[in-house]
């Protein structure tokens, strides 16, 4: 299965993925390298990708927007109630995916270069 709904969680050198399907169901848990980020999405089908709003957030949509994903950036403190266990990077990574699922959710827009 392909993931529909993608969260990405951003860190200085390790990122971390969770992914769902149409079903709403796991079909990827995945650390990346910062240089690996990329070439991961451009081998993806478009889906949503989450991520929270901070100053590499607005860069990184830029680039996976490119590639031909919907990127939907989030304040942190919205996302923050969707952690379900002890914080870490991968449960970042699920609280994303499933805050961006919300109808209800405030999304930020993506930031030009300039």
């Amino acid at each position: 299965m392909q993931p529909m709904i993608i969260g990405l969680d951003l860190a200085k050198s390790v990122f971390q993925v969770h992914g769902v399907d149409e079903r709403r169901e796991v079909v990827l848990t995945n650390r990346l390298r910062r240089d690996g980020v990329l070439s991961f999405f451009a081998n993806l089908p478009a889906c949503v990708v989450g991520m929270e709003a901070c100053a590499s957030g607005h860069f990184w949509a830029r680039e996976i927007s490119k590639l031909g994903h919907t990127v939907r950036l989030m304040p942190p403190r919205y996302v923050k109630p969707y952690v379900k266990r002890h914080k870490n990077d991968q449960a970042d990574a699920e609280a994303i995916c499933e805050a961006v699922q919300r109808p209800s959710m405030r999304f930020v827009p993506i930031n030009s270069e300039d």
